[in-house]
């Protein structure tokens, strides 16, 4: 009778314990539930997208749709979580994605391998997204996403610049209209008020960029395996605990 006992529990638990066990003892069953059927899209999955994409598949998201073009560079190895060896030279969507499904068989995954510009704003199923995650990286697609996601009312959280920078504890989480410091912020708050948006969240950091270190030797500019994107003409340097605070503050309050 003991041993009946002991298993009846003990497949009770098996039963009601499950990945996001622990995660549902912060949060409670109805926002795991209200997590499970949301579906987000990431705009960008780089340093920043890529850990948003990571806390919100370990935390109980199971829809996603993951926007970008680029390919894993060897540069991104010090920071970005899904670049290893043996990912470089993939898309990052695809990479992603199969590792979105290694954590959580059941998400459901769509991948689009190109990135957001204005000429292809109305390609993307809008009224489909919960929540819109903006970390891509030019002004212009920055305030392209704006435009669409209060055209949609879709909730949009902005990552502005981390380049350059090696103080994680500064970032904070604030309206761009009350943002400081940050030369991104600034010119997004300038372009956002000739639009006559009146308020959008992003996170972002109050310290003072550094300049990098002006050794070609070691510079993307002149010695990049990759594409050349977006007609950059300076790279910043970028660090694996700018990215990581980043996207925890990303996390947070998109949540």
């Amino acid at each position: 009778m003991q041993c009946i006992r002991h298993l009846s529990v003990k497949e009770k638990y098996k039963n009601m314990l499950n990945q996001f066990s622990r995660t549902e003892l912060l949060l409670g069953k109805e926002a795991m539930e209200k997590l499970s059927k949301s579906r987000v899209a990431i705009f960008g999955i780089g340093g920043v997208g890529g850990y948003v994409c990571e806390a919100l598949v370990r935390s109980g998201v199971e829809a996603f749709d993951l926007i970008d073009d680029d390919k894993v560079c060897l540069t991104n190895l010090n920071r970005q979580i899904i670049a290893t060896r043996s990912t470089v030279g993939k898309y990052k969507t695809q990479v992603m994605k199969d590792r979105i499904l290694d954590i959580n068989p059941n998400a459901d995954v769509r991948i689009h391998e190109c990135f957001f510009l204005p000429e292809n704003a109305d390609d993307f199923p809008w009224d489909e997204y919960d929540y819109i995650v903006d970390a891509v990286d030019t002004v212009t697609a920055k305030i392209a996403l704006v435009m669409k996601a209060q055209e949609k009312n879709i909730p949009i959280i902005s990552s502005m610049g981390a380049g350059n920078k090696l103080d994680g504890s500064q970032f904070k989480v604030a309206d761009i209209y009350k943002t400081k410091v940050c030369p991104l912020a600034k010119v997004m708050r300038r372009e956002l008020k000739k639009r006559g948006i009146k308020k959008l969240k992003v996170v972002y950091s109050e310290e003072q960029p550094t300049r990098p270190i002006e050794d070609m030797s070691s510079s993307c500019k002149n010695h990049c395996i990759c594409p050349q994107m977006y007609g950059k003409k300076r790279y910043s340097g970028k660090c694996s605990f700018c990215t990581i605070n980043s996207w925890t503050y990303n996390w947070r309050r998109s949540c």
